[in-house]
């Protein structure tokens, strides 16, 4: 049972319309109630709960008015936290919020810990680990898709999956259990034929959930995509018209590019960070060889690399060194500078790179980028997920957990057919179901509980 009372400053620092205290607790009503003073001298009691009411927050120990507010509370259990919570909004800026703060801590609450808000619904039952996570995914995301993705975990697409699947599990082990514990009465036990069914019912629904995980983790912390190419084939002008903005740099004198150049952009739902490197080449110069070596550091760990090419030259043999870096990465092909005389080869890319998609453009006469932005979506989706109907797996962990429940699965379909005692059989299920209960933090460890929520912003 948690019977302390936690406070935080639940908005961003910094000057604003209003700040937001929020408190959770046993003690929270009874904390206002010693600090906050109504425009008609009533207690906050007497006034209904989930009802805004404007009065000050007092410092009656030295009859100081600390701020003109509105207050409210809410009663257990329908609440955020399933506990007492109280709610104050005074002035905007750091000054007002932090001595509210600093009062109600006097009063007798603690400062909450990283997400303890969100902890304690967890603790308390209101949502699942996989819902609580999703909260932490809709404040960080970054187009409308990655938090429609997330509103969908919170409200349990996700948890209601893994239900089901461990639904079947239970049934399973419970009639294992009964043919384990019963082999002298005239009970009908599970034949091998209904357990390797059900198992392979368990592994195909675990890997329908695992091949969201790629499109998942792109959703929810954008793809990584490197711009790569010799110098002056026209990169950092393919960065500026992805952004319809002048962010780079853009001259014919090669090597313009020193650094790498980060930014974010929404392409169809899908967040990009997208990355303008440095022209890779051999180069004497110590400023641009550094940005070259940054270049192919970010190319390792890139999602995407979109090279780009000159139609206007012949390959050169920094080209085809440049192409032999990207042949085992997924990857388009931009030749660019159509608008001149073409002389380069595309025969000889698509022998050096087969299967890669290559598109032709002219940045300068703003052809082809919408391809581009096409193409990226078709491989992101693949043409085959429709956001409202899917559930996706976004998060690493929620992955790992079903890689390791899916090899339970196959160890326990192995068991099977090999003809094994039952109870080894049961072994592996159990072990499959116990992996899948992480997720909703059924049977997750309390450190890695605590080190979820360490990740959360305060006051949330």
């Amino acid at each position: 049972m948690i019977d302390d009372t936690i406070v935080a400053i639940a908005t961003a620092p910094g000057e604003a319309g209003i700040s937001i205290i929020r408190m959770s607790g046993p003690d929270s009503i009874d904390i206002l109630d010693k600090i906050f003073v109504s425009k008609k001298g009533a207690s906050i009691r007497e006034f209904p709960q989930r009802r805004l009411v404007y009065g000050h927050i007092v410092d009656k120990s030295i009859e100081r008015v600390v701020d003109e507010v509105l207050s409210v509370y809410m009663k257990a259990p329908y609440t955020y936290t399933r506990e007492d919570v109280v709610e104050i909004n005074c002035h905007g800026g750091i000054v007002p919020a932090r001595n509210i703060l600093e009062l109600i801590l006097k009063n007798g609450a603690r400062s909450a810990e990283p997400g303890e808000f969100t902890k304690r619904a967890f603790l308390n039952g209101r949502i699942d680990l996989a819902q609580a996570e999703a909260v932490m995914d809709m404040i960080s995301a970054k187009t409308d898709t990655s938090f429609d993705v997330a509103l969908g975990q919170l409200e349990g697409t996700l948890s209601k999956k893994v239900g089901e699947i461990r639904d079947i599990i239970i049934e399973v082990l419970a009639h294992l259990q009964v043919s384990i514990d019963y082999t002298e009465e005239d009970i009908e036990e599970i034949t091998y034929p209904e357990l390797l069914n059900q198992s392979e019912l368990i592994k195909n629904k675990i890997e329908k959930l695992l091949e969201t995980s790629d499109t998942g983790k792109i959703i929810r912390e954008g793809l990584n995509t490197v711009i790569i190419g010799k110098p002056n084939v026209g990169k950092s002008s393919l960065l500026n018209a992805l952004l319809k903005e002048s962010r780079a740099i853009v001259t014919d004198i090669p090597g313009t590019t020193r650094d790498v150049i980060e930014e974010y952009l929404n392409i169809k739902g899908i967040p990009l960070k997208i990355i303008d490197t440095a022209g890779i080449r051999e180069t004497e110069d110590m400023v641009e060889k550094i940005g070259v070596e940054r270049s192919k550091e970010f190319f390792n760990k890139a999602d995407l690399v979109i090279l780009v090419l000159d139609a206007s030259q012949e390959l050169s043999d920094e080209d085809r060194e440049i192409i032999k870096y990207v042949k085992n990465k997924k990857s388009i092909i931009l030749i660019n500078k159509t608008d001149l005389p073409q002389k380069i080869d595309e025969e000889e890319i698509k022998k050096l790179i087969p299967g890669k998609k290559i598109i032709k453009i002219s940045i300068i006469k703003e052809l082809g980028i919408q391809e581009i932005e096409d193409e990226i979506v078709n491989m992101v989706y693949g043409g085959q997920i429709k956001m409202k109907e899917a559930s996706f797996v976004t998060n690493v962990r929620h992955k790992n957990a079903l890689e390791k429940a899916l090899k339970s699965i196959e160890e326990a379909i192995e068991a099977i057919k090999q003809g094994l005692f039952f109870d080894l059989i049961a072994v592996d299920l159990n072990d499959c179901y116990q992996y899948l209960g992480e997720i909703t933090g059924d049977t997750v460890a309390e450190n890695i509980i605590d080190k979820i929520f360490a990740n959360f912003c305060l006051g949330k």
